[in-house]
């Protein structure tokens, strides 16, 4: 390694990406993982405490879509992709607990099934999935997203599918947006009019998966609110909010 070379690495910016790779999205992540956290609790607390109120978890079909992207923004500007998914999958394990006892406390307690697995695992093995697909890896790309589609994932393959798009439209957003919005398309005539938490107007069942399609203007649309949070109250923040939904249930 040359002088040059020494140089431009330490004076290069962490979280800068390759020539070439810059998003012309949103980049402002923090206020974008703020909202996913919002939009997430109250999901999680329409599925804990009142499961037949729709509105509940139509709002929380806007966090997932925006954590996807949030990691597709990490995996172009992290100088340690290692080191990221390391974080995901100690916070997946940490999670699993409270998750279980959140929404699956007999699956854990009396049949003793750990199948349901909660969303950093999901996200874990989109980002691997992911890095194989970056650098070409095909046998890493392969595997994880084998894993996330044929094991109890929430949210199976949609994950790796919308990184694909968020990732090969990274300079072109108008027609990352315009696949977005194609992906989420068919819930509008695809929901069932027994599901509470489906939307029926008139002759038409809008399937509650559709509302993650409004996520696009969140994403695609810059934003620079100067918002910083620390990293860390993100990761926190899943496990800790699981602790308190299942302590409310024991209580209540």
């Amino acid at each position: 390694m040359n002088t040059q070379t020494i140089r431009r690495a330490l004076t290069t910016p962490a979280m800068v990406p390759e020539r070439g790779e810059r998003l012309k999205t949103n980049l402002d992540t923090d206020l974008l993982k703020l909202i996913a956290i919002v939009s997430m609790l109250i999901d999680h607390v329409g599925g804990a405490f009142f499961p037949e109120v729709g509105a509940f978890r139509w709002i929380g079909r806007l966090a997932f879509p925006i954590f996807c992207y949030c990691m597709t923004v990490g995996l172009l500007y992290t100088r340690d992709i290692v080191r990221y998914l390391g974080r995901l999958a100690v916070f997946a394990a940490i999670s699993q607990p409270f998750y279980m006892l959140a929404f699956h406390p007999r699956d854990w307690m009396i049949d003793r099934n750990w199948a349901n697995w909660n969303i950093f695992f999901t996200l874990f093995l989109s980002l691997l999935a992911m890095y194989g697909f970056k650098e070409r890896k095909w046998w890493l790309f392969g595997l994880a997203f084998f894993a996330v589609c044929w094991w109890n994932f929430d949210y199976s393959g949609i994950g790796v599918q919308l990184m694909l798009i968020f990732f090969l439209c990274r300079n072109h957003p108008r027609i990352g947006a315009a696949l977005y919005v194609l992906t989420y398309l068919p819930a509008l005539w695809t929901g069932y009019p027994e599901d509470p938490l489906c939307l029926t107007l008139g002759g038409l069942t809008v399937d509650w998966s559709f509302f993650a399609v409004f996520a696009a203007l969140l994403i695609f649309v810059p934003a620079h609110t100067g918002i910083k949070i620390p990293k860390w109250f993100f990761y926190a923040f899943y496990p800790v909010h699981l602790a308190v939904i299942a302590i409310l249930q024991f209580v209540l």
